[in-house]
Order: structure tokens, then sequence, then C-alpha cells
């Protein structure tokens, strides 16, 4: 079980730096995307209980990890997170997500897109 999560954390940091790459080079897609989260059940739950899967993972290898108390958090955090956003109703969720996107502009999604690079970065150096 500790190899699944081990690959399954690894997976999540390959993420995280491909949607840095998406924000940097696509960031109408990026924000296109944001706009979608909640938007129907099947896009909305497919992607908490996605979200979900990195979450368990993190927890389950936090111990093993270079930093198991910034795991366990992180962990904690996005499976709580998505458990709430499961329970509140799919177009709260929706609309905050049309805000989020009315908000940060392509622009802005370019200058957080660094941040992406390194948060799966860490993660990914955290693991290996």
């Amino acid at each position: 079980m500790v190899i699944i999560a081990k690959w399954i954390v690894i997976l999540f940091g390959l993420f995280l730096i491909a949607a840095g790459f998406l924000m940097l080079f696509a960031p109408e897609k990026a924000r296109a995307t944001l706009r979608k989260a909640g938007s129907t059940n099947f896009i909305n739950y497919t992607e908490l209980i996605v979200r979900m899967i990195p979450a368990v993972g993190l927890i389950l290898y936090s111990e093993f990890s270079r930093y198991p108390l910034s795991f366990k958090v992180l962990g904690w955090f996005m499976l709580v997170t998505s458990i709430i956003l499961c329970i509140i109703p799919r177009k709260l969720h929706h609309q905050f997500s049309l805000r989020s996107a009315d908000i940060l502009k392509p622009v802005y999604f370019r200058l957080i897109s660094p941040f992406s690079f390194l948060f799966g970065s860490a993660i990914i150096y955290s693991v290996i």
C-alpha cells in the first residue's frame, strides 16, 4: 500500500508541474478549466474523487516522506475540503469557481505558474 501511495504522490507532483505549464503557456485554457469546476454532477464528483486520491496518498505516505507533518496536514486539508465540497450544493461550488475565474485573469495564471512548478517539484523531492 505504501508503494502505491508513493507513486500516487509522485504522479500528483507531476500533475502540478503539468498544471504549471498549462497556466504558463495556455492560461485561457486553465481559466476555462477552472470555470467548469462544479458545473455538472459528473464533473463535480469526478473532480472531488480524483482530488481525494492524492490526499489519501499524502496521508498514507507521510511517515515515509522527508516532511511527514507537512504531508499529513496537506493530505488532511485536501481530504476534508473535498468532503465539504461533496456536501455543499454543487451550484455553490460552481458559482465559486466562476467568480474565481473572473478574478484570475490570464496574466495572473502566468504569474502563479512558477508556484505550481515549485510545489510539484517539492512534493516529488520529498518522496524520492
